[in-house]
């Protein structure tokens, strides 16, 4: 049995002294991030967390394991959101996982000799192995856990990325213009078709100026589903003017199939301007 009140206790009553001689020993001129910041507000945190840690840590002796696994993630989950720790090399951050391990490691053979009980060889093979996998289980649910974090944060940059890149932009009580610009693959031309609709009704636009010059290539799904925009505009009453179309996005649209004859068409946006004042 693994669990042991003894060492617990007297892993606990470490926890101030692991934490002050981490951080003493902390070669700041080797790592980047949060471990070489020189803001005592940063520094202090750094501590808590470490601290923190160890009076979760060290319930690896008290707790069972399901328990000790969920407060293990608890913390965990803390670190991997922490704005300086995600500004830090995982590399970094899993070094000085395994130095305080070694920490864990020399204090549990300090608890063994000073203790000559029969059998206390196999006992500290036991607690060693404990802190060996306790640890393991640290490092690899930081790593799966930040990368969760990390993940989530680009697509939420990316999501916005595309709502910036697609703006309805008005230009009096009844025109807007959609300047499209780069590379426009299937997921953002189906928030643009999404984005557009909508912010024409919000907006209460009768005509909308779609300027296609800064877009280089598109593929025949993206292309279809501009024209699908165009299709959709016109069902809500609102008149797609067009403009900047390259020939070859001209010549997929042509190969789709697709329908001008009812689609105002100009080379520049300067031009589709033009006719709009010319009507007015």
């Amino acid at each position: 049995m693994h669990r042991n009140k003894e060492v617990h206790t007297f892993l606990l009553s470490k926890a101030r002294q692991l934490t002050d001689e981490w951080y003493e020993s902390l070669d700041k001129s080797a790592t980047s991030g949060v471990y070489s910041s020189t803001d005592p507000k940063v520094i202090e945190k750094l501590k808590k967390q470490n601290f923190d840690f160890h009076g979760v840590l060290c319930n690896v002796f008290a707790e069972d394991r399901e328990t000790f696994s969920k407060n293990i993630d608890e913390w965990v989950l803390n670190l991997a959101n922490d704005k300086e720790h995600l500004n830090t090399p995982t590399h970094h951050i899993l070094k000085e996982f395994m130095r305080v391990r070694n920490q864990y490691l020399d204090f549990i053979k300090e608890f063994a000799d000073s203790h000559s009980d029969d059998g206390i060889f196999n006992q500290f093979n036991l607690w060693s192995k404990v802190i060996i996998e306790a640890f393991d289980r640290v490092m690899l649910r930081f790593v799966e856990l930040q990368s969760e974090v990390v993940e989530q944060q680009l697509q939420n940059q990316q999501e916005i990325i595309n709502e910036l890149s697609s703006p309805v932009i008005s230009l009096n009580a009844e025109t807007a213009l959609l300047p499209l610009v780069g590379n426009i693959d299937p997921s953002r031309a189906e928030l643009i078709l999404e984005n557009a609709l909508e912010q024409c009704v919000d907006m209460e636009v009768s005509q909308l100026f779609i300027d296609l010059s800064g877009v280089v290539l598109i593929d025949t799904m993206v292309a279809h589903q501009i024209f699908q925009l165009i299709d959709a505009l016109q069902l809500i009453g609102v008149k797609p003017i067009l403009s900047g179309l390259r020939p070859e996005i001209a010549q997929t649209a042509v190969q789709l199939g697709l329908n001008f004859e009812h689609l105002t068409i100009t080379s520049t946006l300067s031009q589709a301007l033009t006719i709009k004042n010319n009507e007015i």
